[in-house]
């Protein structure tokens, strides 16, 4: 099953599946089954052809992939342009949401790796 552009798994379960969509978590793939009235352990092979309209056009209903993707760079951009806090931590490409930093945020900052030295020698014994 493709739902604009994206090939759903036909051997996982539909709560999973649909998670395969950039902006479709657990949570929101949840709601758009339950309104639907598809079973969450279904598999897309299974499904009939009805229950793929009504799955498609219920997940339509949300922005999802490109448009996502567009409206959140869009987002950080502007917070770039305006100069504030989270602009500079962006672009900086450093957490933005007030985690430290010192010890942390090794997938935000990179794999930059510092050696910590003992900070002392040891005395050499004659």
């Amino acid at each position: 099953m493709r739902v604009q552009g994206i090939t759903i798994p036909d051997d996982k379960r539909l709560e999973m599946g649909l998670t395969a969509i950039y902006g479709v978590g657990r949570s929101r793939a949840h709601k758009i089954l339950s309104t639907v009235k598809i079973d969450f352990g279904k598999k897309a092979k299974d499904l009939s052809v009805d229950e793929e309209n009504k799955l498609r056009e219920e997940i339509e209903k949300f922005t999802i992939e490109g448009d996502l993707r567009r409206d959140i760079s869009s987002h950080i951009k502007r917070l770039r342009d305006i100069g504030s806090y989270r602009g500079k931590r962006h672009s900086l490409s450093l957490p933005v949401r007030g985690q430290r930093s010192k010890t942390n945020s090794r997938t935000r900052r990179g794999n930059v790796r510092k050696t910590m030295g003992t900070g002392r020698r040891a005395v050499e014994k004659k």
